[in-house]
């Protein structure tokens, strides 16, 4: 399998994902994670393992992120050898239209098990435009050499 298809592969996952959390489905959304998986959201709450996944996703698409979908755009893919991924990408839980920016940065670490790739790590953080300006203009050098 040549690195495109590895690419495709891998961020078909975050589109599965997407169609999971659209039908509020937190069993199929959360089989998209290892056994083991960790999770971490963007207010910091770690849930450990694809059971305490469903179980804490069947709860918001019941209650705070009934009728959300996702938003996802990805920056960048890296394999670190032919069965692990790392990939960063921006997104966001919307209803309507979705934004012109995404206000979430998000790392997924993907292995690949019996042929199928899932998240075995995934951390949320949100993004602080304002901070970043500010800490820019006043530490020019805490600016990325490349921004995305």
């Amino acid at each position: 399998m040549i690195d495109t298809d590895r690419t495709a592969a891998v961020t078909a996952v975050l589109d599965s994902l997407a169609e999971a959390w659209s039908r509020g489905d937190a069993d199929a959304y959360a089989a998209h994670f290892t056994e083991d998986a960790t999770y971490i959201t963007f207010v910091g709450t770690r849930y450990q393992g694809r059971q305490d996944i469903a179980g804490s996703h069947r709860a918001l698409f019941a209650k705070f992120l009934k009728g959300t979908r996702l938003a996802h755009e990805v920056i960048d893919v890296r394999f670190l050898g032919p069965d692990a991924a790392v990939l960063t990408s921006r997104g966001d839980t919307v209803k309507g239209e979705r934004p012109k920016k995404l206000t979430k940065v998000q790392t997924y670490t993907l292995v690949r098990e019996d042929g199928r790739w899932l998240v075995a790590a995934f951390h949320n953080t949100q993004r602080k435009a304002l901070m970043e300006g500010i800490s820019f203009r006043f530490a020019p050098e805490t600016r990325p050499k490349v921004e995305q």
